[in-house]
């Protein structure tokens, strides 16, 4: 008398083993989208808030404006470990639409930055000990 060997295990068992359907695809891409613009647009309300109740004291606006640019560095990365996550699952529109989220916080942080930079330039190199000013008709001019 013979055995059958069993055969594999029916595809499907895992998430990623087949796409997933447009509708549930559709609808937890534009869900996550809804949730991750609500807590962006949150953070991002709370820190401009910390800044404009500085009252002008510059220390305080900074530290507002790096701890702003900090979340952004941080939301974009749990941004890509949900992009990911959706390719491993065969949800290409939730897919899709985190990799356009990225992309546009990323443009964010980049002009985040680039405004911070830009209000804070580096200060001028100090002089060297042996430097002397020219004077208008001193003679001693290096």
């Amino acid at each position: 008398m013979t055995h059958e060997v069993p055969g594999r295990a029916a595809r499907g068992r895992w998430p990623w083993s087949r796409p997933k359907p447009l509708a549930s695809d559709l609808a937890s891409g534009i869900g996550l989208l809804v949730v991750e613009a609500v807590v962006f647009g949150w953070m991002m309300f709370g820190y401009g808030m910390e800044g404009w109740a500085a009252q002008g004291a510059r220390e305080e606006m900074d530290e507002s404006t790096l701890a702003g640019i900090a979340f952004m560095e941080h939301f974009l990365i749990g941004l890509f470990v949900l992009f990911g996550i959706a390719v491993l699952a065969r949800a290409r529109w939730t897919a899709i639409l985190h990799l356009l989220t990225a992309g546009a916080v990323a443009a964010l942080l980049v002009s985040a930055q680039h405004d911070y930079d830009r209000s804070h330039p580096e200060p001028a190199p100090t002089p060297s000990a042996g430097y002397s000013p020219c004077y208008s008709g001193s003679g001693r001019c290096d």
